[in-house]
């Protein structure tokens, strides 16, 4: 009775196996979603996040590997639907989550590129990717047949040694994290420099590209970039202006309300956490409650 029961058991446990490995394997698939974007530009998706491949006769130059598990899948999916080598493999910044996985494209003849800080961090953080061996200081320019990609380090922002990736002769703009497009900044801004994104964010209007592609969110335009522009700057105007007249953090959370901005996503849940984290930066790295003139909170 006891070893019918054992079996029937065992059975019953193989077929929920099975079952779940036959509804989780195609809703992992849908996480993952390649767009063409423009000319021989493509955008990859994972969950929340975006990534921007070239392919060329000459080869494939990708950015940012995301996971394992993405590159995973980006890999075998590029080798089906284009069948060329991987050339180049470049990383937006330092951060885990868009950086990690890189050793799935590890193979002779793959170069991984990315700023000089970021590739400093990955080293002093012994971070578990491949560790980028080639690396520049301001600019770099990537060849690939008749397309290249221009590599620019616009100073502090977000993370370190954060750049901005134009593809030509498409026309496409890959920015990661202090830019993004229909939807509010990241929470409280752990990580950000508001200064420097509004000062990264003012070079790069001066740019020539016809369509912006972000690490998260939407896929735009420059005038949409020039709207996210302004919000950065009204919020942090706000902030300061609302620190000089003596307002504390809670005042300032309540009172503050950029309504022109209302349409982007996760406005009324991150707005109070954008304050906070302009108040913080403005407090800690400008001490501002320091000056003689700006009154004591109240």
């Amino acid at each position: 009775m006891i070893n019918r029961y054992i079996a029937k058991s065992s059975i019953l446990l193989i077929i929920f196996l099975l079952v779940l490995f036959n509804i989780s394997t195609p809703v992992q698939a849908q996480n993952y979603q390649i767009d063409s974007i423009r000319s021989n530009v493509y955008r990859f998706t994972a969950g929340n996040y975006r990534s921007v491949f070239m392919v060329t006769d000459a080869g494939i130059l990708v950015t940012d590997p995301i996971s394992k598990e993405a590159s995973r899948w980006l890999k075998q999916e590029l080798a089906r639907r284009f069948d060329k080598p991987i050339r180049f493999v470049v990383y937006s910044h330092n951060h885990p989550d868009h950086v990690y996985g890189g050793e799935v494209f590890e193979q002779e003849g793959v170069q991984f590129v990315s700023h000089q800080l970021a590739r400093e961090d990955l080293v002093h953080t012994k971070a578990q990717t491949r560790i980028p061996n080639l690396v520049f200081k301001d600019e770099m320019v990537l060849y690939l047949d008749d397309s290249q990609v221009r590599l620019r380090y616009h100073g502090r922002n977000n993370g370190r040694g954060s750049i901005s990736m134009l593809f030509e002769p498409a026309g496409v703009l890959h920015i990661v994290d202090w830019i993004v497009l229909g939807r509010m900044p990241y929470k409280d801004l752990q990580g950000y420099d508001i200064q420097g994104m509004i000062d990264s964010t003012r070079e790069v209007l001066n740019m020539d590209f016809d369509v912006f592609v972000g690490g998260h969110a939407q896929t735009g335009k420059k005038e949409d970039v020039e709207k996210y522009l302004g919000y950065l700057e009204a919020l942090y105007n706000s902030v300061r202006d609302g620190i000089r007249a003596g307002k504390d953090l809670p005042t300032l959370q309540k009172e503050i309300r950029l309504d022109a901005y209302r349409n982007l996503s996760m406005y009324e849940e991150w707005l109070p956490l954008n304050i906070k984290g302009v108040y913080q930066t403005l407090v800690d790295e400008s001490y501002l409650l320091m000056r003689p003139d700006v009154p004591k909170p109240r």
